[in-house]
């Protein structure tokens, strides 16, 4: 009998003590954008797409006025922020698309420790809710990268509303329109484009909506259907530590608006501008809904939201601002690396706050892992954030960013950046900017400043001789 006794003491200390680390372990959510522009955002200044469920999370957290991601396009920017670290340490350069997403050996390695693995080691439930775009073929499942549940698809894209496109307003590039023709061609809700020069790409070719290892008929709106989803996640999960990716395709092509949201924009003439305004009014609304459960569950408190974009807008695809930038999606200046990030932690986090130093979307990783008790693995680039926001630490977290993607590349050093658009050149063409002096990056100071080029080259130079070869392309 004292045996048993001792027995169920000791369970109950140890159940104690686990619910009690688990008390302490904030719940967390990503909430990323798909080619999303800087400017986009009420927050950020646009006065003509109302978004403010989004803007409430900077309103009520922080908003992060020099935030980069790791590179100006969709999966080696997924693979810096799920690992923590420049994705071309380890190889992961390019951005596959199409069939290139099924190829045995494209995808993120196996033996690079992701942020859902290293949480699911703390004892958090993790979700994948959304677009993974991290590799096709089954070597690179979530489920293999450290993820509880997956609902989403695996591709660069996926259509809103398969056809016959009910229920949506759809632009779709082409070509050459009905006539052998250029311009536009409207029929009802569906438009043709020839502004971008070539087709629509294949998005849904070989690329279902899953749920976790098998293909499932989606008949809602696709962000409206992440959204149920993940708010189903959430109140599944309420009792326990979680950390949820929710990774949207919106406002990534191809531009299908609900004809309930189109409505809403009415004085906006453009018809692809009035799309892309309905679809990120979905998606502000989407946000809504999440923040609405984290409140109706009792949760504000116990989790920290982020929100950000992976990449830039590509403007003339999606009619997407960078602005006040320079360029967008593809490209090495600020438009294409510099994007929205916005975070909250109620009762933890001062509300209107604005953070002024450069940060990375790697410091999600060093963040997340020291708030759940774990210590971060050796040589990553990100950083842990909290000691900055809770002022604890003063100053920059960083003071210096790398980037390349086959001839294109960049250096951002102190407020100093280097910019290399070589093309097809042989030779690197770097132009350099005062991005403190210069957002814009409208003055290259290459000639005028020789000395700090070159030591900004140098620079470079050094960290591209720590990076691998490109594991694919």
């Amino acid at each position: 009998m004292a045996s048993i006794k001792l027995c169920s003491l000791f369970l109950t200390l140890c159940l104690t003590t686990n619910m009690l680390h688990a008390a302490d372990q904030p719940n967390i959510i990503v909430l990323l954008a798909d080619d999303l522009g800087y400017g986009e955002l009420g927050c950020q200044g646009n006065p003509q797409i109302p978004t403010p469920h989004i803007d409430s999370i900077a309103e009520n957290g922080i908003r992060f006025t020099q935030a980069y991601v790791t590179a100006p396009n969709c999966s080696p920017s997924r693979a810096g922020l799920l690992t923590g670290k420049i994705p071309t340490r380890f190889g992961y350069e390019f951005n596959p698309i199409g069939a290139r997403n099924e190829d045995p050996g494209t995808g993120l390695p196996p033996a690079e420790q992701t942020l859902a693995e290293l949480l699911h080691d703390q004892g958090y439930t993790t979700g994948l809710i959304g677009k993974w775009h991290l590799g096709g073929a089954a070597d690179y499942h979530p489920y293999r990268h450290g993820f509880d549940e997956f609902f989403g698809f695996v591709h660069e894209g996926h259509y809103f509303v398969p056809p016959p496109y009910q229920g949506v307003t759809t632009m779709l590039r082409r070509k050459t329109l009905p006539g052998r023709s250029q311009g536009r061609w409207v029929s009802d809700n569906l438009i043709y484009s020839t502004h971008m020069g070539h087709n629509e790409p294949d998005y849904d070719a070989n690329n279902p909506i899953i749920r976790g290892g098998q293909p499932v008929v989606e008949t809602e709106y696709l962000t409206d259907a992440f959204t149920r989803e993940a708010v189903s996640f959430i109140d599944r999960h309420q009792d326990k530590p979680f950390f949820l990716y929710l990774a949207y395709n919106a406002v990534h092509s191809p531009l299908q608006g609900k004809v309930k949201d189109m409505q809403r924009f009415k004085q906006i003439k453009d018809v692809q501008r009035r799309i892309f305004a309905a679809m990120l009014v979905s998606l502000d609304d989407s946000v809504g809904k999440i923040l609405k459960q984290l409140s109706k569950s009792q949760l504000d408190q116990k989790t920290l939201v982020i929100f950000l974009s992976d990449n830039g807008g590509p403007t003339r695809e999606l009619t997407s601002s960078n602005l006040p930038l320079r360029g967008g999606k593809g490209s090495m200046n600020e438009g294409g690396l510099r994007v929205p990030f916005l975070m909250r932690w109620t009762g933890t986090l001062k509300r209107q706050q604005t953070f002024p130093h450069p940060i990375s979307s790697m410091d999600i990783f060093s963040t997340s892992a020291v708030l759940a008790g774990a210590k971060v693995p050796p040589n990553q680039d990100g950083r842990d954030l909290m000691p900055y926001l809770l002022k604890q630490k003063t100053g920059s977290p960083h003071e210096e960013f790398f980037w390349r993607q086959g001839n294109r590349a960049a250096l951002r050093k102190g407020n100093w950046k280097i910019v290399n658009h070589r093309g097809h050149r042989k030779e690197p063409a770097w132009e350099l900017f005062n991005i403190a002096d210069d957002l814009s990056e409208k003055q290259n100071l290459a000639l005028q400043q020789a000395e700090k080029l070159n030591e900004l080259k140098s620079r470079w130079n050094e960290l591209n001789a720590q990076m691998k070869p490109a594991l694919f392309r």
